[in-house]
């Protein structure tokens, strides 16, 4: 659907702090630092200061906040990432996704709103430009 040459997904899963494994299902919050993965179940919200790793047998059922999100596997909830989110081929995503950058695999599976933060740099220009073009339709 949407692609890039270019490799955003640059968070390192050999470097795992928290890993709830695929026989594990775990219902309440999850509060974290650091890179956290999931192959099992999680029934509630995640917040972390940190990057989210949904591996292809993970679930979550809750809203999702991180610094960086790879989902291979099923979120049902809002996805809210400061830098970018990645929906692999086998990912399913039921939510809404608030994100700076995303990258949507072919096959994969998105239902929900999707609002894309810009920098105030970025927001600035965009507003200076549109001011700009305005100036040049008048008559």
């Amino acid at each position: 659907m949407f692609t890039s040459s270019k490799k955003v997904s640059n968070i390192n899963s050999d470097r795992l702090d928290t890993l709830i494994g695929k026989n594990t299902v775990i219902e309440g919050a999850l509060t974290a630092e650091g890179t956290v993965r999931i192959e099992g179940k999680l029934k509630g919200d995640v917040t972390l200061s940190g990057n989210l790793i949904v591996g292809e047998g993970g679930y979550v059922k809750g809203n999702v906040k991180a610094d960086s999100v790879v989902l291979s596997g099923m979120v049902e909830g809002n996805i809210t990432v400061e830098n970018h989110l990645h929906l692999t081929s086998t990912s399913k995503l039921i939510g809404d996704i608030d994100a700076k950058n995303i990258i949507i695999d072919e096959g994969a599976v998105f239902n929900g709103n999707c609002k894309m933060a810009i920098s105030a740099g970025k927001a600035e220009a965009a507003a200076t430009k549109e001011a700009k073009d305005n100036k040049g339709t008048k008559k």
